[in-house]
């Protein structure tokens, strides 16, 4: 068992709300456990044996940091998800905090070596910040004594230390992120990154691996390098058309996307309802001229499932027939205007079926093929709908696959996917969308790419408020934390333009679409409450301006994009 002592601001902590907490082992594979708060200390009873880590939501600091003369900025802070390293069990407790900070640390240096930034001057603002943060930590171990007489056994003054070595680390985490954005945008910008793209392997390469490693350190980023600038798209919501909302897509975005939830195409056992849907593309394809991506197709959350699909629930072969019939009259009504496909979302979660592993596998690669028979020109991608792979040991994912693994599954038993998607949401009370850094998103997405696919970001987004007690669950672990300030119209703004921006900088990434254009109940198919770049069909929010402008941004190939500065 791992034990961790945490304090509040008064000291060791009677309460400490355990929010989006989950066990991690080797490669960040989520493993169930039973994680509690005894006596002031996290305990945590695994499901395996060996070391193990932590994640959960933790309170973090903003931290100015100097960009030369009279220029500042704040970075970092907020209700954030975080994790520590692997650590072995002992009879002392670990200091939350302490081990936190570790993580942090870790995760810079192991960065600034992956994406060269060693190279950088020393006096450099973001590499002074992140040595500051090195000092911080290092003053913070020194702190640390423990002492079993007391309470928990750690002094405040440790935990104040601590505490000061992690608000650093995820400041500089950040500014790390935001530096490695700017040096990819213009190594796209002056050709840079097509030149490494062409270049033949070097000779002593004696593998494919080897091969791929040595263009990933000269791009100073792992997977596939693209020429192109990435797209910029937005989901609608079939439920609502107006002209206000779609002169608002045209001038934003490059691509329009329409997700086709099972519930709302086949409300009703073969009877289909497909005049919401026909009424945006055909707007999209004969009036706006913008390709259409759709999908996904097969999405097994429960918001997307009709309640008829639970009779073949415990009958594998007819669920898998029924499927691949829905899958096949959705791509054969729409084959001649969808441009991509995304088939299908989330399979290695389950959602409310529990699939085993080689069923998922199954479902992933049938959908897929026969998605490339109908339309053998159309782009195919394959969802992670929880790519931070919070979910083992929730009540839904006793069977899931971790999201790494599904990625090299899909390889290995040779999907036709063309690109892998990756849905990135925040702010919302739902497993896998509490808010994150800078720096876990952006290692997140490379760890991804290592897998050789292009990756398109298929859903992105997060609230412009805080959610009201009646739209979220009851359960107050799900409570999704914030992203340097409660979320607002102007937070929504600025991690859209920050997280935006950094993400288009990554060579590998070929598209971006944020999950919704107009804010809509969950009811009538709103995929967050606040999440849409429009509150009324008449009221655009700030969000909507940082995607208009993010497009600009790459359509103009401008060496340095909005919300970076």
């Amino acid at each position: 068992m791992l034990t961790f002592a945490v304090f509040d601001k008064s000291g060791p902590a009677i309460a400490f709300p355990l929010r989006h907490a989950h066990c991690l082992i080797n490669d960040g594979v989520t493993v169930s456990a039973d994680i509690e708060l005894e006596r002031g200390s996290i305990c945590v009873e695994k499901s395996v044996d060996g070391s193990a880590g932590l994640g959960l939501s933790f309170p973090t600091e903003s931290v100015e940091v100097s960009l030369g003369g009279t220029t500042s900025v704040r970075l970092g802070g907020g209700n954030i998800t975080l994790r520590t390293c692997m650590l072995p069990e002992r009879e002392r407790p670990y200091l939350l905090s302490l081990e936190l900070a570790r993580h942090q640390i870790m995760l810079l240096l192991n960065k600034l070596e992956e994406w060269s930034l060693f190279e950088h001057a020393a006096d450099d603002p973001v590499l002074r910040l992140v040595e500051k943060a090195r000092e911080a930590f290092t003053a913070a171990l020194l702190a640390t004594r423990y002492d079993p007489t007391i309470t928990n056994g750690y002094t405040n003054a440790a935990e104040r230390a601590a505490r000061r070595a992690l608000d650093l680390g995820v400041a500089a985490g950040e500014a790390m992120a935001i530096l490695q954005a700017r040096l990819q945008h213009t190594r796209r910008v002056t050709g840079e990154l097509a030149r490494i793209a062409a270049h033949p392997p070097p000779a002593n390469a004696l593998t494919d691996s080897e091969a791929r490693q040595s263009k990933s350190m000269l791009a100073g980023s792992p997977g596939v390098i693209l020429t192109d600038f990435p797209k910029v798209g937005c989901r609608v919501n079939p439920a609502f058309f107006a002209p206000e909302l779609a002169n608002s897509i045209a001038g934003a975005c490059d691509f329009v996307c329409l997700p086709m939830r099972w519930v709302e195409m086949e409300p009703t056992e073969g009877k289909y309802s497909f005049t919401r849907t026909d009424r945006w593309i055909e707007w999209a394809i004969m009036k706006a001229k913008l390709p259409v991506h759709a999908g996904p197709v097969l999405d097994l959350h429960p918001s997307c499932v009709p309640d008829w699909l639970y009779i073949w629930e415990h009958d594998y072969e007819t669920f898998r027939d029924v499927v691949c019939d829905y899958v096949k009259n959705l791509v054969t009504r729409y084959r001649k205007t969808v441009h991509t496909w995304c088939v299908a979302s989330g399979l290695n979660v389950g959602g409310s079926f529990r699939l085993t592993y080689e069923q998922c596998m199954e479902l992933t690669k049938l959908c897929c093929a026969l998605v490339k028979k109908l339309q053998p020109q159309a782009r195919v991608s394959v969802e992670l709908a929880m790519p931070f792979g919070e979910y083992t040991g929730m009540a839904r994912g006793a069977k899931a696959i971790a999201p790494g693994l599904y990625a090299e599954l899909i390889n290995q038993v040779q999907v036709e996917c063309d690109i892998l998607g990756v849905r990135l949401q925040a702010g919302h009370a739902d497993p896998g969308r509490s808010a994150r850094d800078l720096l876990t998103i952006s290692s997140l997405l490379d760890d991804l790419a290592s897998y050789d696919k292009p990756i398109s970001i298929s859903v992105m987004g997060c609230p412009s408020r805080a959610a009201q007690p009646n739209e979220t669950p009851a359960d107050a672990a799900l409570e999704p934390g914030h992203w340097r300030a409660p979320w607002s119209e102007q937070t929504q703004s600025a991690w859209l333009a920050s997280v935006a921006a950094m993400v288009a900088a990554k060579p590998y990434v070929t598209s971006i679409c944020w999950q919704e254009l107009l804010d809509a109940p969950a009811t009538n198919g709103g995929e967050m409450p606040g999440g849409g770049l429009m509150a009324t069909m008449a009221q655009p929010k700030p969000s909507l301006r940082a995607l208009t402008d993010l497009r600009a941004a790459l359509r103009d190939k401008k060496p340095c994009l909005p919300g970076l500065a």
